[in-house]
Protein backbone atom coordinates (compact mmCIF):
# COMPACT_ATOMS: atom_id res chain seq x y z
CA UNK A 1 0.00 0.00 0.00
CA UNK A 2 1.16 3.50 -0.83
CA UNK A 3 1.37 5.82 2.15
CA UNK A 4 2.31 9.48 1.85
CA UNK A 5 2.99 11.62 4.90
CA UNK A 6 3.73 15.32 4.85
CA UNK A 7 6.14 15.60 7.76
CA UNK A 8 6.65 19.01 9.28
CA UNK A 9 9.79 20.42 10.86
CA UNK A 10 10.72 19.84 14.47
CA UNK A 11 8.62 21.77 17.01
CA UNK A 12 9.72 25.32 17.68
CA UNK A 13 9.52 26.65 21.20
CA UNK A 14 6.79 29.16 22.00
CA UNK A 15 4.97 28.60 18.72
CA UNK A 16 1.38 27.37 18.78
CA UNK A 17 0.61 23.78 17.92
CA UNK A 18 -1.38 23.71 14.68
CA UNK A 19 -3.35 20.57 13.73
CA UNK A 20 -3.19 19.13 10.23
CA UNK A 21 -6.42 20.86 9.20
CA UNK A 22 -4.59 24.20 9.43
CA UNK A 23 -2.10 23.13 6.72
CA UNK A 24 -4.55 23.90 3.92
CA UNK A 25 -1.74 24.45 1.39
CA UNK A 26 -0.86 20.76 1.74
CA UNK A 27 -4.27 19.24 1.03
CA UNK A 28 -6.57 21.74 -0.74
CA UNK A 29 -4.92 20.88 -4.05
CA UNK A 30 -5.78 17.21 -3.46
CA UNK A 31 -9.46 18.08 -3.02
CA UNK A 32 -9.94 20.63 -5.81
CA UNK A 33 -12.32 19.48 -8.55
CA UNK A 34 -13.07 16.32 -6.56
CA UNK A 35 -16.24 15.08 -4.89
CA UNK A 36 -15.26 14.95 -1.23
CA UNK A 37 -16.72 12.94 1.67
CA UNK A 38 -15.70 14.22 5.09
CA UNK A 39 -15.68 12.28 8.36
CA UNK A 40 -16.04 15.03 10.95
CA UNK A 41 -17.67 16.29 14.12
CA UNK A 42 -17.74 19.49 16.17
CA UNK A 43 -13.97 19.29 16.82
CA UNK A 44 -13.15 19.51 13.09
CA UNK A 45 -12.25 23.18 13.09
CA UNK A 46 -9.65 25.61 11.84
CA UNK A 47 -9.57 28.27 14.52
CA UNK A 48 -13.19 29.12 15.26
CA UNK A 49 -14.43 28.02 11.84
CA UNK A 50 -15.67 24.52 11.11
CA UNK A 51 -13.70 22.56 8.51
CA UNK A 52 -16.84 22.05 6.40
CA UNK A 53 -17.40 25.81 6.20
CA UNK A 54 -13.76 26.38 5.26
CA UNK A 55 -13.93 23.78 2.50
CA UNK A 56 -17.16 25.16 1.05
CA UNK A 57 -15.86 28.75 1.18
CA UNK A 58 -12.81 27.53 -0.78
CA UNK A 59 -15.10 26.04 -3.47
CA UNK A 60 -14.35 22.45 -2.53
CA UNK A 61 -17.25 20.16 -3.37
CA UNK A 62 -18.26 18.40 -0.15
CA UNK A 63 -20.94 15.90 -1.18
CA UNK A 64 -21.55 14.25 2.18
CA UNK A 65 -20.52 14.16 5.80
CA UNK A 66 -19.99 11.04 7.91
CA UNK A 67 -20.40 11.38 11.67
CA UNK A 68 -19.09 9.25 14.62
CA UNK A 69 -20.30 8.47 18.14
CA UNK A 70 -21.88 11.57 19.79
CA UNK A 71 -22.93 12.80 16.33
CA UNK A 72 -21.80 15.62 14.05
CA UNK A 73 -22.59 18.22 16.71
CA UNK A 74 -20.99 16.12 19.49
CA UNK A 75 -23.89 16.34 21.94
CA UNK A 76 -25.45 12.86 22.08
CA UNK A 77 -24.91 10.39 24.90
CA UNK A 78 -22.11 7.82 24.90
CA UNK A 79 -23.47 4.70 23.26
CA UNK A 80 -26.60 6.46 21.97
CA UNK A 81 -27.34 5.56 18.35
CA UNK A 82 -27.28 8.51 15.95
CA UNK A 83 -29.60 8.86 12.95
CA UNK A 84 -28.88 10.22 9.49
CA UNK A 85 -29.85 13.84 8.92
CA UNK A 86 -29.23 16.95 6.81
CA UNK A 87 -26.90 19.69 8.00
CA UNK A 88 -29.14 22.71 8.51
CA UNK A 89 -26.45 25.23 7.54
CA UNK A 90 -25.07 23.63 4.36
CA UNK A 91 -27.86 21.19 3.38
CA UNK A 92 -25.21 18.47 3.03
CA UNK A 93 -26.43 14.98 4.01
CA UNK A 94 -24.94 13.65 7.25
CA UNK A 95 -24.63 9.86 7.42
CA UNK A 96 -24.23 8.38 10.87
CA UNK A 97 -21.54 5.76 11.38
CA UNK A 98 -22.72 5.16 14.92
CA UNK A 99 -26.27 4.03 14.35
CA UNK A 100 -27.50 1.22 12.16
CA UNK A 101 -24.01 0.73 10.75
CA UNK A 102 -20.39 1.62 11.45
CA UNK A 103 -18.96 1.84 7.94
CA UNK A 104 -19.82 3.61 4.67
CA UNK A 105 -21.17 1.28 1.99
CA UNK A 106 -20.45 1.18 -1.74
CA UNK A 107 -23.60 3.13 -2.61
CA UNK A 108 -22.71 5.96 -0.23
CA UNK A 109 -19.23 6.20 -1.75
CA UNK A 110 -20.30 5.80 -5.38
CA UNK A 111 -20.40 9.57 -5.92
CA UNK A 112 -17.19 10.23 -3.94
CA UNK A 113 -13.71 10.76 -5.39
CA UNK A 114 -11.74 11.25 -2.19
CA UNK A 115 -12.34 10.70 1.54
CA UNK A 116 -11.23 13.12 4.26
CA UNK A 117 -10.94 12.32 7.99
CA UNK A 118 -10.66 15.01 10.68
CA UNK A 119 -11.58 14.15 14.28
CA UNK A 120 -9.98 15.17 17.57
CA UNK A 121 -9.05 11.97 19.40
CA UNK A 122 -7.90 11.61 23.03
CA UNK A 123 -5.48 8.70 22.61
CA UNK A 124 -7.34 6.04 24.57
CA UNK A 125 -8.09 2.60 23.10
CA UNK A 126 -11.76 2.50 24.09
CA UNK A 127 -12.49 6.03 22.85
CA UNK A 128 -14.31 4.86 19.73
CA UNK A 129 -13.02 7.32 17.15
CA UNK A 130 -10.05 5.08 16.29
CA UNK A 131 -12.46 2.21 15.68
CA UNK A 132 -14.41 4.48 13.33
CA UNK A 133 -11.11 5.41 11.68
CA UNK A 134 -10.38 1.76 10.98
CA UNK A 135 -13.78 1.19 9.39
CA UNK A 136 -13.38 4.36 7.32
CA UNK A 137 -9.99 3.26 6.00
CA UNK A 138 -11.32 -0.22 5.20
CA UNK A 139 -14.18 1.35 3.25
CA UNK A 140 -11.65 3.41 1.29
CA UNK A 141 -9.72 0.28 0.36
CA UNK A 142 -12.88 -1.70 -0.45
CA UNK A 143 -14.08 1.04 -2.78
CA UNK A 144 -10.72 2.04 -4.24
CA UNK A 145 -10.79 5.60 -2.85
CA UNK A 146 -7.84 7.66 -1.63
CA UNK A 147 -8.08 8.95 1.92
CA UNK A 148 -6.59 12.06 3.53
CA UNK A 149 -6.22 12.20 7.31
CA UNK A 150 -5.85 15.61 8.89
CA UNK A 151 -3.82 14.76 11.97
CA UNK A 152 -4.48 16.29 15.37
CA UNK A 153 -2.34 16.26 18.55
CA UNK A 154 -2.97 13.56 21.12
CA UNK A 155 -3.66 15.16 24.53
CA UNK A 156 -2.61 11.86 26.16
CA UNK A 157 0.22 11.25 23.70
CA UNK A 158 3.07 11.71 26.18
CA UNK A 159 2.99 8.23 27.75
CA UNK A 160 2.06 4.59 27.17
CA UNK A 161 0.49 2.34 29.78
CA UNK A 162 -2.14 -0.25 30.60
CA UNK A 163 -2.91 -3.80 29.53
CA UNK A 164 -2.62 -4.67 25.83
CA UNK A 165 -5.81 -5.98 24.24
CA UNK A 166 -6.13 -9.72 23.62
CA UNK A 167 -7.63 -9.96 20.13
CA UNK A 168 -10.18 -12.50 21.41
CA UNK A 169 -11.78 -9.56 23.26
CA UNK A 170 -12.04 -7.40 20.15
CA UNK A 171 -15.06 -5.05 20.07
CA UNK A 172 -15.89 -1.51 18.97
CA UNK A 173 -14.30 -0.24 22.21
CA UNK A 174 -11.06 -2.06 21.38
CA UNK A 175 -10.22 -3.50 17.98
CA UNK A 176 -6.45 -3.96 17.99
CA UNK A 177 -3.66 -5.28 20.29
CA UNK A 178 -2.68 -1.93 21.75
CA UNK A 179 -2.55 -0.73 25.37
CA UNK A 180 -5.24 1.48 26.87
CA UNK A 181 -2.96 4.53 26.50
CA UNK A 182 -0.98 4.02 23.29
CA UNK A 183 0.82 7.34 22.73
CA UNK A 184 0.06 7.96 19.05
CA UNK A 185 -1.78 10.56 17.04
CA UNK A 186 -4.65 9.43 14.86
CA UNK A 187 -2.41 9.78 11.78
CA UNK A 188 0.31 7.62 13.31
CA UNK A 189 -2.28 5.06 14.36
CA UNK A 190 -3.66 4.95 10.80
CA UNK A 191 -0.17 4.23 9.49
CA UNK A 192 0.17 1.40 12.01
CA UNK A 193 -3.18 -0.12 11.00
CA UNK A 194 -2.02 -0.26 7.40
CA UNK A 195 1.61 -1.16 8.04
CA UNK A 196 0.86 -3.99 10.46
CA UNK A 197 -1.88 -5.34 8.14
CA UNK A 198 -4.44 -5.13 10.92
CA UNK A 199 -7.16 -3.98 8.55
CA UNK A 200 -10.04 -6.16 7.44
CA UNK A 201 -11.00 -5.43 3.84
CA UNK A 202 -12.99 -7.30 1.22
CA UNK A 203 -10.00 -9.17 -0.17
CA UNK A 204 -9.56 -10.78 3.23
CA UNK A 205 -13.12 -10.72 4.41
CA UNK A 206 -15.25 -11.87 1.49
CA UNK A 207 -13.22 -14.01 -0.89
CA UNK A 208 -14.64 -17.54 -1.14
CA UNK A 209 -15.13 -20.29 -3.71
CA UNK A 210 -17.77 -18.22 -5.49
CA UNK A 211 -15.55 -15.16 -5.91
CA UNK A 212 -14.53 -14.62 -9.53
CA UNK A 213 -10.97 -14.11 -10.65
CA UNK A 214 -11.93 -10.60 -11.77
CA UNK A 215 -13.20 -9.72 -8.32
CA UNK A 216 -10.08 -11.11 -6.68
CA UNK A 217 -7.85 -9.09 -9.03
CA UNK A 218 -9.98 -6.02 -8.34
CA UNK A 219 -9.64 -6.41 -4.58
CA UNK A 220 -5.90 -6.96 -4.89
CA UNK A 221 -5.52 -3.93 -7.16
CA UNK A 222 -7.40 -1.73 -4.67
CA UNK A 223 -5.17 -2.96 -1.86
CA UNK A 224 -1.94 -2.31 -3.78
CA UNK A 225 -2.99 1.11 -5.05
CA UNK A 226 -4.50 2.34 -1.80
CA UNK A 227 -3.35 5.87 -1.10
CA UNK A 228 -3.28 7.08 2.51
CA UNK A 229 -2.13 10.67 3.00
CA UNK A 230 -1.47 12.08 6.47
CA UNK A 231 -1.27 15.85 6.86
CA UNK A 232 0.84 16.37 9.97
CA UNK A 233 0.50 18.83 12.82
CA UNK A 234 2.91 21.72 13.07
CA UNK A 235 5.03 22.44 16.18
CA UNK A 236 3.96 19.22 17.92
CA UNK A 237 5.85 16.29 19.39
CA UNK A 238 5.06 13.60 21.96
CA UNK A 239 6.47 15.62 24.83
CA UNK A 240 3.83 18.29 24.27
CA UNK A 241 0.94 18.72 26.66
CA UNK A 242 -1.66 19.83 24.15
CA UNK A 243 -4.65 21.68 25.60
CA UNK A 244 -7.82 20.91 23.68
CA UNK A 245 -9.58 24.05 22.42
CA UNK A 246 -12.94 22.23 22.21
CA UNK A 247 -14.25 19.48 24.45
CA UNK A 248 -14.03 16.28 22.34
CA UNK A 249 -17.27 14.76 23.69
CA UNK A 250 -19.99 15.71 26.20
CA UNK A 251 -18.43 13.93 29.18
CA UNK A 252 -14.91 15.26 28.67
CA UNK A 253 -15.52 18.94 29.48
CA UNK A 254 -12.06 19.73 30.85
CA UNK A 255 -8.43 18.67 30.58
CA UNK A 256 -8.78 17.07 34.03
CA UNK A 257 -11.49 14.79 32.61
CA UNK A 258 -9.36 14.05 29.54
CA UNK A 259 -6.35 13.10 31.68
CA UNK A 260 -8.34 10.96 34.12
CA UNK A 261 -10.52 9.35 31.46
CA UNK A 262 -8.18 6.39 30.62
CA UNK A 263 -8.17 5.31 34.28
CA UNK A 264 -11.65 6.11 35.55
CA UNK A 265 -13.52 4.91 32.45
CA UNK A 266 -12.78 1.33 33.61
CA UNK A 267 -15.56 1.87 36.17
CA UNK A 268 -18.05 1.81 33.28
CA UNK A 269 -17.78 -1.98 33.41
CA UNK A 270 -18.61 -2.02 37.12
CA UNK A 271 -21.42 -0.89 39.41
CA UNK A 272 -19.35 2.17 40.42
CA UNK A 273 -20.41 5.45 38.82
CA UNK A 274 -17.68 7.05 36.71
CA UNK A 275 -19.16 10.52 37.27
CA UNK A 276 -21.42 11.00 34.28
CA UNK A 277 -24.15 13.38 35.32
CA UNK A 278 -21.81 15.43 37.52
CA UNK A 279 -19.95 18.66 36.76
CA UNK A 280 -16.70 16.76 36.30
CA UNK A 281 -17.17 13.32 34.72
CA UNK A 282 -14.27 10.89 35.21
CA UNK A 283 -12.99 13.08 38.04
CA UNK A 284 -15.87 12.31 40.41
CA UNK A 285 -16.71 8.65 41.07
CA UNK A 286 -18.13 6.39 43.74
CA UNK A 287 -21.20 4.48 44.93
CA UNK A 288 -24.23 5.05 47.23
CA UNK A 289 -23.03 2.29 49.59
CA UNK A 290 -19.61 3.78 50.29
CA UNK A 291 -18.92 5.60 53.56
CA UNK A 292 -20.75 8.89 54.02
CA UNK A 293 -17.50 10.37 55.31
CA UNK A 294 -16.22 10.39 51.71
CA UNK A 295 -16.87 13.05 49.05
CA UNK A 296 -20.62 13.43 48.47
CA UNK A 297 -22.22 13.94 45.04
CA UNK A 298 -25.48 13.28 43.18
CA UNK A 299 -25.51 12.37 39.46
CA UNK A 300 -28.24 14.17 37.53
CA UNK A 301 -29.56 13.97 33.98
CA UNK A 302 -27.57 16.27 31.68
CA UNK A 303 -26.57 16.75 28.05
CA UNK A 304 -24.59 13.68 27.10
CA UNK A 305 -25.70 11.82 30.23
CA UNK A 306 -29.48 11.55 30.20
CA UNK A 307 -29.54 8.43 32.35
CA UNK A 308 -26.34 8.33 34.43
CA UNK A 309 -25.74 5.62 36.98
CA UNK A 310 -27.56 6.35 40.25
CA UNK A 311 -29.42 9.31 38.79
CA UNK A 312 -30.72 11.55 41.60
CA UNK A 313 -29.18 9.28 44.28
CA UNK A 314 -26.61 10.50 46.79
CA UNK A 315 -23.24 8.82 46.21
CA UNK A 316 -19.99 8.79 48.15
CA UNK A 317 -16.51 8.47 46.73
CA UNK A 318 -13.70 10.61 45.35
CA UNK A 319 -13.24 13.95 43.66
CA UNK A 320 -9.87 14.22 41.91
CA UNK A 321 -10.82 17.26 39.82
CA UNK A 322 -8.37 20.14 39.74
CA UNK A 323 -8.50 23.29 37.60
CA UNK A 324 -4.70 23.28 37.42
CA UNK A 325 -3.71 20.95 34.55
CA UNK A 326 -0.14 20.70 35.85
CA UNK A 327 -1.41 19.41 39.18
CA UNK A 328 -3.53 16.79 37.41
CA UNK A 329 -0.55 15.70 35.33
CA UNK A 330 1.52 15.27 38.49
CA UNK A 331 -1.26 13.05 39.91
CA UNK A 332 -1.42 10.97 36.73
CA UNK A 333 2.40 10.75 36.63
CA UNK A 334 2.40 9.18 33.13
CA UNK A 335 0.61 6.06 34.36
CA UNK A 336 -2.78 4.44 34.19
CA UNK A 337 -4.08 5.04 37.71
CA UNK A 338 -5.67 1.83 39.02
CA UNK A 339 -5.44 2.45 42.76
CA UNK A 340 -9.05 3.69 42.93
CA UNK A 341 -10.26 0.61 41.08
CA UNK A 342 -8.44 -1.66 43.52
CA UNK A 343 -9.67 0.28 46.54
CA UNK A 344 -13.27 0.34 45.28
CA UNK A 345 -13.28 -3.41 44.80
CA UNK A 346 -11.94 -3.96 48.31
CA UNK A 347 -14.50 -1.57 49.82
CA UNK A 348 -17.48 -2.96 47.96
CA UNK A 349 -19.36 -5.45 50.11
CA UNK A 350 -21.08 -7.61 47.50
CA UNK A 351 -18.13 -8.64 45.33
CA UNK A 352 -20.41 -10.81 43.19
CA UNK A 353 -22.17 -7.72 41.81
CA UNK A 354 -19.15 -5.43 41.41
CA UNK A 355 -18.71 -6.20 37.70
CA UNK A 356 -21.71 -5.64 35.45
CA UNK A 357 -22.68 -9.10 34.25
CA UNK A 358 -23.74 -9.83 30.67
CA UNK A 359 -26.59 -12.26 30.03
CA UNK A 360 -24.14 -14.88 28.77
CA UNK A 361 -21.69 -14.38 31.68
CA UNK A 362 -18.89 -15.46 29.34
CA UNK A 363 -15.60 -13.58 29.89
CA UNK A 364 -15.52 -12.01 26.40
CA UNK A 365 -18.96 -10.45 26.92
CA UNK A 366 -18.20 -8.58 30.15
CA UNK A 367 -17.95 -4.87 29.33
CA UNK A 368 -15.20 -4.50 31.92
CA UNK A 369 -13.12 -7.06 30.00
CA UNK A 370 -13.83 -5.31 26.70
CA UNK A 371 -12.52 -2.09 28.23
CA UNK A 372 -9.42 -3.64 29.78
CA UNK A 373 -8.77 -5.90 26.78
CA UNK A 374 -8.99 -9.32 28.46
CA UNK A 375 -10.28 -11.00 31.62
CA UNK A 376 -6.86 -10.76 33.27
CA UNK A 377 -7.40 -7.56 35.25
CA UNK A 378 -10.78 -8.80 36.50
CA UNK A 379 -9.17 -12.01 37.72
CA UNK A 380 -6.34 -10.06 39.34
CA UNK A 381 -8.85 -7.94 41.26
CA UNK A 382 -10.75 -11.04 42.39
CA UNK A 383 -7.47 -12.66 43.47
CA UNK A 384 -6.51 -9.53 45.43
CA UNK A 385 -3.30 -8.99 43.46
CA UNK A 386 -1.20 -5.97 44.39
CA UNK A 387 -0.90 -2.95 42.12
CA UNK A 388 2.78 -3.76 41.67
CA UNK A 389 2.00 -7.30 40.51
CA UNK A 390 -0.71 -6.08 38.15
CA UNK A 391 1.56 -3.51 36.55
CA UNK A 392 4.33 -6.08 36.18
CA UNK A 393 1.96 -8.35 34.25
CA UNK A 394 1.59 -5.68 31.52
CA UNK A 395 5.25 -5.10 30.83
CA UNK A 396 6.16 -7.82 28.31
CA UNK A 397 3.33 -6.91 25.94
CA UNK A 398 3.91 -3.19 26.48
CA UNK A 399 7.55 -3.59 25.47
CA UNK A 400 6.55 -5.46 22.31
CA UNK A 401 3.97 -2.80 21.42
CA UNK A 402 6.47 0.02 21.88
CA UNK A 403 8.75 -1.57 19.27
CA UNK A 404 5.89 -1.72 16.79
CA UNK A 405 4.78 1.83 17.57
CA UNK A 406 8.24 3.29 16.91
CA UNK A 407 8.01 2.32 13.24
CA UNK A 408 5.05 4.60 12.60
CA UNK A 409 5.82 7.78 14.52
CA UNK A 410 5.59 11.05 12.61
CA UNK A 411 6.76 13.21 15.50
CA UNK A 412 9.67 13.22 17.95
CA UNK A 413 8.97 10.76 20.76
CA UNK A 414 8.95 11.35 24.52
CA UNK A 415 11.57 8.62 25.03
Amino acid sequence: MFITSFVTAQPLKNLPILPGAYQTHQYFSLLKNKRVAVFANHTSTIGNIHLIDTLIKSNINVVKIFAPEHGFRGNTDAGEKVNNTIDSATKIPIISLYGKKLQPNAYELSDVDIMLFDIQDVGVRFYTFISSLQYFIEAAIDNDKPIVILDRPNPNGFYIDGPVLDINYKSFVGMQPIPIVYGMTIGEYAKMLVGEKWLDWKYVRKVDDKTSLGEILGFENARKNFNLIVICCKNYDHKCKYILPIKPSPNLPSMASVYWYPSICLFEGTCITEGRGTENPFCIFGHPSFSNTMFTFTPNSSIGAKEPKFKNLVCFGWNVYNTNAAMVLSQINNKLQIQYLLESYKMFNDKNTFFIKPKTQTPTDYFFNKLTGSNELMEQLIQNKTEKAIRASWQTKLTAFKKIRKKYLLYKDFE
